[in-house]
């Protein structure tokens, strides 16, 4: 970033909303992983309104069963690969990947004021964008579909064990964004619902 900000052509500099988007996705959740290097014990925090996003893969035990298991891993690693690329270019932190699940947070750790559900939303346009280009190497004619649940609301959030500690997030809405992505529809479902002469399922 600073060598782009020295170029001889002001075009090809940086805006100053790039710089400060840049220097807070490098400073996302460094005082969680300083507070946990020196040893000190991470106090859980409430945080009065953040977003939440779930992911899953659509048919990804059917897809899973007709695979190998290097051919999965191979398959989450570029999906969660290519993700990771999108979110970093929005206001937003990763909490973890389950399998096929990718759990992501905005207004947490770092507050953001009213803009989290904002973030999530654009992120969440913009994974489901790339689902049109993005390419399964063992299975390149199939395209992947993602089911997705967002909720916001009030979260507490803290690091949980000593071992491998993980930054864990609780309470009512990360239920509800969880259960949003459960209970919603893949595309192939929702066309094949019948619908009424009024256009409602």
């Amino acid at each position: 970033m600073m060598k782009l900000c020295w170029d001889q052509d002001p075009l090809a500099r940086p805006k100053f909303s790039d710089c400060i988007k840049y220097l807070k996705q490098m400073n996302k959740g460094k005082s969680v992983a300083e507070e946990l290097k020196r040893g000190q014990p991470v106090t859980a925090e409430t945080f009065d309104s953040a977003t939440l996003f779930f992911s899953d893969i659509v048919g990804f035990t059917k897809l899973a069963s007709e695979s190998t298991p290097l051919q999965v891993v191979d398959l989450l690693n570029d999906l969660y690969t290519c993700f990771d690329e999108i979110i970093d270019m929005h206001d937003v932190y990763k909490v973890e990947t389950i399998g096929d699940a990718y759990v992501v947070a905005s207004g947490l750790p770092n507050r953001n004021g009213m803009r989290h559900a904002g973030e999530i939303s654009n992120m969440s346009l913009d994974l489901l964008s790339a689902m049109t280009t993005f390419k399964i190497r063992h299975v390149p004619g199939r395209q992947l579909q993602l089911r997705i649940g967002i909720h916001t609301g009030p979260v507490v959030a803290g690091v949980v064990g000593l071992k491998m500690p993980r930054y864990c997030l609780f309470g009512d809405t990360v239920n509800y964004a969880s259960r949003m992505e459960s209970s919603g529809l893949g595309k192939e479902e929702l066309l094949s619902m019948p619908y009424t002469h009024t256009g409602e399922f």
